[in-house]
C-alpha cells in the first residue's frame, strides 16, 4: 500500500548521488583503463538492480513512473543500500516502511561486498531461518537455486521436514544430524524473534506436517551446530566434501557461508568444475563417472 507521494526529485537526487558514491570494486566489478565515469555507470546500476537502462535514466531525471514495492527492494539490494538507506528509499518511493521483521529481509550491504569478490566459489547469504537470499553461480551449481521458493519454503528447515527433495545433496548419513541442527536453529530464532514472530509460526506448522520434526521438537536441544565439513551428493559429479566457512552480520542475523575444498584433492576438482559451470545445467548422460562416489540419478 502507498500512504505518500511519490517523491520524484529527491528519489532522483539519491540514486544519482548512491550511483556516484559507488566504485566498481565495491559491486566486484573490475575498474577497467578507460573508466573516466564518477562511480557507476547507469548501465551497470541497471544490471545490478535487474532493471532497463532506459527505465533508471528516467528515474534519475525524476520523470519515471513509481518503483514496486519488489523494484524498491531491488534497487536497495543493487545500489548495496543499509537498512536505514533503505528505508529512505522506500519511503521516496511513496511506500509504507515494511515491519521490522520483513525489512530484516534485506541483505546485509557488507556481507554483499564479500560476497561480490566471491563470485568463482560457492558462496550464499542466508537469513536467521534459512532463507536462502542471494547465491553466487556455483552456489546454485552446487546446491540448485534456493532462492526460488515463496511462503514457508523459502526456509531451507522448513524444506528439509516437508519436501524430500531438499535432503538429496546431502549425504544420507549426515540427515540426522542435520534435522537435529535445523530444530535447534529454529528453537533458537522463535526465542530470539518472539511470539508471532516468522521463526515462531514456522513451529506449530511444522509440528502438523512432520512426525520427525515434532518428535526433534519435543527433545527441547539447544545449542546443536554443524561440523565445518559438509559432505555432499552432486547429481553429476557424485560426491563432494567441503568444508563451509560463516561470516556473521550480527545486526540483522544473516550470515555467510563460504564453501571451499582442500586445494590437490578430488573435491577441489570437482568445486573448480561446479566454478567454470557456474548453473546446474549438467545432464544425466553427461555425468562423471570415473570416481566409485559418482552418483546416478
Amino acid at each position: 500500500m502507498v500512504d505518500r507521494a511519490l517523491d520524484r526529485d529527491g528519489l532522483a537526487a539519491f540514486l544519482r548521488g548512491r550511483r556516484e558514491v559507488l566504485q566498481p570494486e565495491d559491486v566486484g566489478l573490475r575498474r577497467g583503463a578507460r573508466r573516466r565515469t564518477a562511480g557507476l555507470r547507469r548501465e551497470e546500476v541497471a544490471e545490478l538492480c535487474d532493471m532497463s537502462v532506459d527505465y533508471l535514466a528516467r528515474l534519475e531525471r525524476g520523470s519515471g513512473s513509481q518503483p514496486s514495492h519488489q523494484m524498491a527492494a531491488a534497487i536497495a539490494r543493487g545500489l548495496r543500500l543499509t537498512p536505514d538507506e533503505r528505508d529512505h528509499l522506500f519511503l521516496l518511493c511513496g511506500h509504507r516502511l515494511q515491519p521490522r521483521h520483513l525489512r530484516d529481509a534485506h541483505i546485509s550491504p557488507g556481507l554483499l561486498r564479500v560476497m561480490d569478490r566471491l563470485q568463482d566459489t560457492p558462496a550464499q547469504i542466508v537469513g536467521p531461518i534459512g532463507e536462502t537470499l542471494q547465491q553466487t553461480p556455483p552456489a546454485v551449481a552446487l546446491l540448485g537455486d534456493e532462492t526460488r521458493h515463496s511462503g514457508p519454503a523459502r526456509s531451507a528447515l522448513y524444506r528439509w521436514f516437508t519436501d524430500s527433495s531438499a535432503r538429496r545433496r546431502y549425504l544420507p548419513a549426515d540427515h540426522d544430524l542435520h534435522s537435529r541442527v535445523y530444530v535447534a536453529i529454529l528453537r533458537a530464532a522463535a526465542t530470539a524473534q518472539g511470539p508471532g514472530s516468522p521463526a515462531a509460526l514456522l513451529v506449530p506448522d511444522l509440528q502438523q506436517q512432520s512426525k520427525e520434526f515434532a518428535e526433534l521438537w519435543n527433545r527441547q536441544e539447544v545449542g546443536l551446530r554443524w561440523s565445518g565439513a559438509k559432505r555432499f551428493v552432486h547429481p553429476q559429479v557424485g560426491r563432494i566434501d567441503l568444508y563451509c566457512q560463516t561470516l556473521l552480520d550480527p545486526d540483522q542475523g544473516q550470515s555467510l557461508l563460504i564453501f571451499t575444498a582442500t586445494p590437490g584433492t578430488e573435491d577441489h576438482e570437482k568445486l573448480a568444475l561446479l566454478a567454470v559451470l557456474g548453473a546446474d545445467t549438467f545432464t544425466p548422460s553427461r555425468a562423471l563417472d570415473s570416481s566409485p562416489g559418482t552418483f546416478r540419478p
